[in-house]
């Protein structure tokens, strides 16, 4: 069975290899919108296949040792709390890395940082040791979910749940100015700092007159699919999870036809749709093996009068900032400016929206048609970046009328067309 699994993996990655490749290749043309952005990007991009091809190599060497079937049900979930541990202390101490160096107090950092950057050098090759054998666990966990759910065949899921946690590319996401509509994500390297990101979007909207924002990304569903290093466990498996979906919807017709810019509505429907089910199969994958981990119950409110003074308005708790209903807001708004050719108005409304964002704590560094082109495909709650955008709540429509989260997937999973979507969910 081992030996087929790793035939298996080997047989999906060159299948997705090649679609990365096709996919990916189209011949530089000064009338191609795609290469007009790339002709600022080319030196930026992040080379996709060499990365797929590490892990994939990886992922075979931790299937060659049979990890982790060779280990016993509490062993798995050791390696997963020592590995966990090991990334927060990487974290910790990288932080306190980047605050000595940031110190124009201290003026031999090398020798200051001697110490902790030794320590650090120990972590990074535990982190390495521990990374393959953790990252078996949780495929295996996660697995074994899909194959309780009904998502596997032979008791296998096609593609098989292989991912590998690793610092992820940034994503440039372009608009139109005149409406939300992502025409371009293109992966940029890693290590793209602030100020590069910041001229990176000048040059293309200076260029282009569009709206674009590089942003940062939790996950990529190439395969081994990629998933960011953390220590939130409930995080992680939810990405796993849906990173395995898009793999999965990557053989039908609603990963196919995902970055078809004749087809924008599919983007969405296929995002929130990962989404939906990435979180469902994380909270059961918590649930069977680290039920510790598990949420509270949510807390019982119980209303109090106030006293039958009038209380002085300063003394009374305010209503917590709601991002989600104040980004539903923005959206709504910006939609009806910019569908009355109001565009200078509305990137000016936005900024102001930010301020006001910023104000209430959250760093959001532009917010403009890409932000929301971007961040509106994630629809699988309601109200956030995508506004009054009809499709998530379709979406979430058929997940509520579909007898298990099995059949919403493989239903929606063969339809090309919102009008599909729309009908399924009319009848």
């Amino acid at each position: 069975m081992q030996f087929h699994r790793i035939i298996r993996g080997i047989e999906l990655t060159i299948l997705l290899l090649l679609i990365a490749a096709v996919t990916g290749y189209s011949n530089p043309s000064l009338t191609n919108p795609i290469e007009k952005i790339r002709a600022y990007t080319r030196g930026l991009e992040f080379d996709y296949l060499e990365w797929m091809s590490n892990a994939a190599i990886v992922k075979m060497r931790a299937a060659s040792i049979h990890a982790p079937h060779t280990l016993d049900p509490a062993a798995q979930k050791q390696i997963v709390n020592e590995y966990l541990r090991v990334t927060q202390s990487i974290l910790d101490n990288e932080y306190l890395l980047a605050l000595l160096y940031a110190d124009p107090a201290i003026q031999d950092k090398v020798t200051a940082s001697e110490s902790l950057r030794g320590e650090l050098a120990e972590l990074y090759t535990r982190q390495t040791e521990l990374a393959p054998l953790a990252e078996a666990v949780l495929q295996e966990q996660v697995t074994d979910v899909l194959a309780e759910i009904g998502f596997t065949v032979g008791g296998q899921p096609v593609p098989s749940v292989w991912y590998h946690s690793t610092p992820l590319p940034m994503a440039l996401i372009v608009s139109p100015r005149d409406r939300i509509e992502q025409t371009a994500n293109i992966s940029v390297r890693t290590d793209l700092t602030v100020d590069e990101q910041a001229a990176l979007e000048t040059d293309v909207e200076q260029g282009l007159n569009t709206s674009s924002l590089v942003v940062h990304i939790g996950g990529v569903g190439v395969y081994p699919t990629m998933v960011m290093r953390s220590t939130n466990l409930e995080w992680m498996v939810n990405t796993i999870a849906h990173e395995w979906i898009h793999n999965y919807l990557t053989l039908r017709p609603l990963g196919i036809f995902y970055g078809n810019n004749n087809f924008p509505e599919l983007r969405t429907m296929n995002e929130t749709t990962a989404s939906i089910a990435g979180d469902e199969i994380g909270a059961l994958v918590i649930e069977k093996f680290y039920p510790e981990r598990k949420p509270a119950s949510p807390l019982t409110w119980k209303l109090v009068a106030l006293p039958s003074d009038i209380p002085n308005p300063a003394d009374l708790p305010r209503p917590p900032f709601d991002f989600r209903a104040q980004m539903h807001e923005t959206r709504i708004n910006v939609d009806a400016m910019l569908a009355e050719g109001q565009i200078e108005e509305a990137e000016a409304y936005m900024e102001q929206r930010r301020q006001v964002f910023l104000q209430n704590g959250y760093l959001l560094r532009r917010i403009n048609q890409a932000y929301f082109a971007f961040y509106g495909a994630y629809a699988d709650t309601p109200g956030g970046a995508a506004g009054q955008d009809p499709i998530g709540p379709a979406v979430r429509a058929l997940r509520a009328r579909s007898n298990s989260l099995a059949d919403f997937v493989n239903r929606i999973s063969w339809m090309w067309k919102f009008e599909q979507l729309q009908k399924a969910v009319s009848q």
